[in-house]
Formats: structure tokens, sequence, C-alpha cells
């Protein structure tokens, strides 16, 4: 079979790798670099389970090729922590309470982290819009929107 090699940025580290050219990034990331917070939900890029940050943006990696990445930068919920340190997007979802059963809480993480990064003063509309595309079966969203408020209130100060 034949492979290619990519080489991009992870979570904040060069990666050169081989893999298919019609593997998923969803399943290259999980199968290959062992980033078991990126979770196939769907399949068709509707519930955001596999939620990733790629250059900048939020975007479905069960609908992209890992060969797409090469030259880029994914970030994965393993790479929001620093040193073992909660971010603060992810203290925020502790403490509004903003996790059930946590299977869409990497990609609702990665979605508010795309969105905060690159508008830190989002109003309300803007986080629903932005969080959107993640689906959640337990939550009933008011929490989840409530933690994504909260992270952009206190923009990672030390309170969380």
């Amino acid at each position: 079979m034949e492979k290619i090699t990519i080489t991009f940025n992870l979570n904040g580290s060069e990666v050169t790798a081989q893999t298919s050219p019609n593997k998923r990034l969803v399943d290259f990331l999980r199968e290959d670099m062992g980033m078991l917070s990126v979770k196939e939900g769907c399949g068709e890029g509707e519930c955001g389970a596999c939620t990733v940050i790629y250059n900048g943006n939020a975007v479905t990696s069960c609908l992209m090729l890992a060969g797409q990445v090469n030259g880029g930068s994914v970030i994965t919920l393993e790479g929001v922590s620093r040193n073992g340190e909660l971010n603060y997007i992810q203290k925020a979802f502790a403490e509004a309470g903003a996790v059930q059963c946590g299977y869409c809480t990497p990609g609702m993480i990665l979605a508010a982290k795309a969105l905060l990064d690159k508008n830190p003063n989002a109003t309300n509309d803007e986080i629903k819009r932005a969080m959107s595309g993640n689906l959640c079966r337990c939550t009933g969203y008011a929490k989840i929107l409530k933690a994504v408020e909260m992270a952009r209130d206190t923009k990672g100060d030390a309170a969380l």
C-alpha cells in the first residue's frame, strides 16, 4: 500500500509520519499519534466529537485526510493543558459543571478555544454560533455556554 510522508506541528511539537493517502485525520490522530481525545461520533462532520484546531480553526477531523495537515498545525485536547495544569477553558467547564458523560467535551473545549483565541471578547451570540457544530446529548447546552462565557470573562485569570 502506498504511503505518504507528512510533517506538521502537533500540540506544539514537530511531527513527521507516514500514512496512507486515504486515511482520515481522525483515524490518523487516534491510531498513529495516540490522541485519544479525538473521537468519532458520526463520521459525517455533524456532531463535533472529532473537532481539532487546524491552523487556528475548529474543524471536524473526520472530514479531513491526514495528508491535508502537511505543513500545518493541529491542536487536540492533549495539547491544551500545560505541565499538567488545566487550561482556563477546561477549568471553566469543570467549574460550570459543563460535563456529563464527557464524550463531546474535548470537541466542545477545542471549539471554544478556537473562538476565544481569535476573539477573546466574543459575544454570547458568537459563542452560540461557534459551539453550534458540536452536539451534546446529555447537558442541554446551558452549562456549556455558561462555561465558555466564564472562560471569556476570566480570560485565563487565576480565579478559575
